[in-house]
């Protein structure tokens, strides 16, 4: 049998169609249950009368609880009481699989909707949120594969860390000490020597001890690197890349966002340029706004706010100094004090989405590079596992730039979410990993 999904209901009026899904809703009135199925693509209402159906399906109605599967046949009408302007007149409804009563009601605490995550992803808020995410990954593809990008398979297991090595999952890998990667650049860099543009979109891992609504232990990090790309041609493509994602969700999510309460006015307006602030002026700014900080303090969640509380789009914090950041950044030849980078932070206080540098490319300079990271975070390379890293610098090396982006901080900053638990299907956060 043909099933029709909830969406095309409109292409049917007046004709008989089958549905299959969950319910999602019910209640009986006067020899009449009506039900809401839902299925991938919305809800649509149903209506069984106890005098024209059969007693199997009217026993199969009255005993359907809430998120029982069914399926169910009849003619669909146009009916204005409906919640979504259409109702099925039922001729036939059978009961596929008897849910228990369902643990998740109305209102529940967030841990509670946190232990019960399996269930919770059938909400409607949910699946708006998964089908969104599932977009924004295959608009992120579409646009660097329309640039000439090769997409890359880089291991999640490592020996050497992509910044310090600070804050890994350390494993024991048949008695060596290994870690579940922090971020894949490093193997991105590898392969633009034969591919020039590429870019890997996997999982990478942070243990850091951090409790605040932007972090996860495990997200989704997008790592394009570029041979022959300059600071400012790196900043343009991150610009377009962020730009083009955001018009796709207006022209293609539109129902998701009206479901989430988004208006697409506000990410319609996400097109570059967006505005470059230096570090130097963003600490003048953010003194103006009563904080006290000096050269080479970082920003938290709070500074964040500060400087883009007024901002409907992105913008760029540039050239940060040195002390703050990794090995593989080139010292700015303008102002030694800083480094060749930007990061993106979202408007609206949602903070940093993109990382991003010039690399270094000249052997002399990553050596000092690492010795000065040494000393100003007081920490020591074992060099011996960026010996291939470095061999990379000493074998026909060229300009070349980079970024990465958290997925889950994009979509929680486009959908407007409260907390990036809720960007991914299964979050893990410091205090959870289960289900």
């Amino acid at each position: 049998m043909e099933y029709q999904h909830a969406s095309e209901m409109k292409d049917y009026e007046g004709k008989e169609v089958s549905v299959r899904g969950w319910i999602y809703r019910k209640r009986e009135s006067g020899g009449i249950i009506f039900i809401i199925l839902r299925d991938s693509s919305g809800t649509i209402q149903i209506s069984i009368k106890k005098d024209s159906v059969s007693p199997e399906t009217w026993s199969d109605a009255e005993k359907s609880t809430i998120e029982s599967s069914i399926e169910a046949f009849g003619t669909l009408k146009k009916d204005s009481r409906s919640p979504t302007g259409y109702e099925i007149t039922g001729k036939s409804m059978k009961l596929v699989s008897l849910s228990e009563p369902f643990p998740i009601t109305e209102y529940q605490s967030t841990e509670l909707l946190l232990d019960n995550r399996h269930l919770w992803l059938r909400s409607r808020k949910m699946t708006e949120i998964m089908k969104v995410r599932s977009h924004i990954f295959r608009y992120t593809r579409e646009m660097l594969d329309k640039q000439g990008f090769y997409e890359i398979t880089p291991p999640i297991i490592t020996a050497s860390g992509g910044e310090t090595g600070a804050d890994m999952f350390e494993l024991d890998y048949y008695g060596k000490k290994a870690y579940l990667t922090e971020s894949s650049q490093l193997y991105s860099e590898s392969m633009i020597y034969s591919l020039e543009k590429v870019y890997s979109f996997v999982p990478s891992f942070r243990a850091e001890k951090s409790r605040t609504i932007k972090h996860l232990a495990e997200y989704w990090h997008l790592e394009p690197e570029m041979a022959y790309y300059d600071l400012g041609m790196n900043m343009e493509l991150q610009e377009n890349l962020v730009s083009y994602i955001a018009q796709h969700v207006v022209d293609n999510d539109e129902e998701s966002l009206k479901e989430l309460g988004i208006d697409k006015e506000v990410l319609k307006i996400v097109k570059p340029p967006f505005k470059r602030v230096t570090y130097e002026k963003a600490l003048e700014i953010l003194n103006d706004k009563g904080k006290d900080l000096k050269w080479g303090d970082d920003f938290g969640v709070e500074e964040e706010r500060l400087l883009t509380e007024d901002e409907d789009k992105p913008i760029f914090i540039t050239y940060w100094p040195k002390e703050l950041k990794p090995f593989y950044m080139p010292v700015n030849p303008k102002d030694e004090r800083t480094v060749l980078c930007a990061d993106m932070q979202a408007p609206h206080g949602n903070g940093e989405i993109i990382g991003a540098s010039q690399r270094i490319y000249k052997y002399d300079e990553l050596m000092e590079r690492f010795g000065q990271v040494e000393k100003a975070k007081g920490v020591k390379f074992n060099m011996d596992n960026y010996k291939w890293y470095i061999d990379l610098a000493r074998y026909g090396s060229v300009p070349h730039a980079g970024f990465g982006m958290g997925m889950e901080r994009v979509i929680k900053w486009m959908m407007g979410l409260d907390h990036i638990r809720d960007a991914i299907p299964y979050p893990r956060m410091m205090n959870r990993n289960y289900p």
